[in-house]
Parts: structure tokens; C-alpha cells; sequence
């Protein structure tokens, strides 16, 4: 999902999108025990004092217990002195994550991000239901929602389907679409 995002961000002319991931805060052990995936070795850690660098974000989770993973939770409380300065303030920033099933989380983990950006002061950029006809598909199984993107994990067995990647990368054209109106808008005469 998240490649996919990459891939619309980019086919949006002058943008370049940078996939990182956030800190892992469990042990190896743990991790092996949970049959965890293992990381991406293409993918670099991000520290919150590196977000200064995006004029925009898409924050992906999988879900935990209907929340964003306790990772990424991590990684926002490291952030406290960019909270304490606003410094990422009027960025725009939509979300997209996985869930195990339909009463996983789908809706609420993208709520739980909610209240992280808006403490930042960011701007939440939400599908709505632009993403047209695929956001009403009823014959298969898709994940997502007026918040952002998503997919259905089935405890890692299952793929994300062709409308989970094409609702994906609609996000990524579009959040990057807005980024780079509100930076041009930005940008003093």
C-alpha cells in the first residue's frame, strides 16, 4: 500500500515522495514470536525532527486493537519539541493503514491519527469519496474508507486487491496534488 501511495505522489509532476518507517520499539524476540513481516531493508527509519523536510504527509499504520500500531504512537510522542513549535503546522497529511478485518479498525485507527495531526496543527486531507465508484464496490472485499486508503490483512495472509491499490494510489496523487497547491499558494510574491 504504502509503494503504491508513493507511486501516486510521484506521478504528480515536481513532487518526490520518500517512503521512511518509524522505529521499531519491540524486541527481536517478541517480533519472531508474533510472526511479524520482516521490515524492508530499502525502507530508512525516519526521526521526527526529519518531517521538517515534507511539504506534506501520508502516515500509514496497521492497526492495533482499532488504534494506529503503539510505533507510530511512539514516534508522535518523540515529537513533542516539533508540537512545542508548530513547526509542521498548516502541512497537509492524510492517512491510510491495514486491518486484520471489517470490525478491526478501519475507521477509528484513521481517527487516532486525527488527534495527533491536529495537535500539530497539520492539515487532515481526508478521500472524502473522490475516489468515485470505488469507494461504493460492494462485489469484493476493499478496505478503506472516506478517511484514507486501506486493506484488509487477514493476519498477513491476505494481499491487498487491484481496487485496494488503485484507491492507494489515488490517495497518493491526490494528498500530493493538495501539497503542492498549498505550497505554491505558500510561497510569498
Amino acid at each position: 500500500m504504502a509503494r503504491e501511495i508513493q507511486r501516486g505522489a510521484n506521478s504528480v509532476q515536481g513532487v518526490e515522495a520518500t517512503l521512511w518507517q518509524v522505529p521499531e520499539t519491540l524486541h527481536n524476540q517478541v517480533l519472531e514470536k508474533m510472526k511479524a513481516p520482516s521490515k524492508a531493508n530499502d525502507v530508512r527509519e525516519i526521526k521526527p525532527e526529519q518531517l521538517l523536510e515534507a511539504d506534506g504527509f501520508i502516515f500509514g499504520s496497521p492497526s492495533r486493537f482499532g488504534m494506529m500500531a503503539a510505533q507510530f504512537k511512539a514516534f508522535f510522542d518523540a515529537s513533542h519539541e516539533l508540537w512545542a513549535s508548530q513547526a509542521l503546522a498548516g502541512k497537509p497529511a492524510g492517512v491510510f493503514w491495514s486491518t486484520g478485518f471489517h470490525g478491526g479498525g478501519q475507521e477509528l485507527t484513521a481517527l487516532t491519527f486525527i488527534t495527533q495531526l491536529a495537535h500539530h496543527g497539520m492539515i487532515f486531507v481526508p478521500l472524502g469519496y473522490t475516489f468515485g465508484n470505488g469507494m461504493f464496490e460492494m462485489e469484493q472485499v476493499k478496505g478503506g474508507s472516506c478517511y484514507g486508503s486501506g486493506t484488509y490483512a487477514g493476519g498477513g495472509s491476505r494481499q491487498p486487491t487491484e481496487l485496494e491499490f488503485q484507491q492507494a494510489f489515488y490517495q497518493g496523487k491526490y494528498v500530493a496534488e493538495i501539497a503542492k497547491k498549498l505550497k505554491i499558494q505558500l510561497i510569498p510574491a
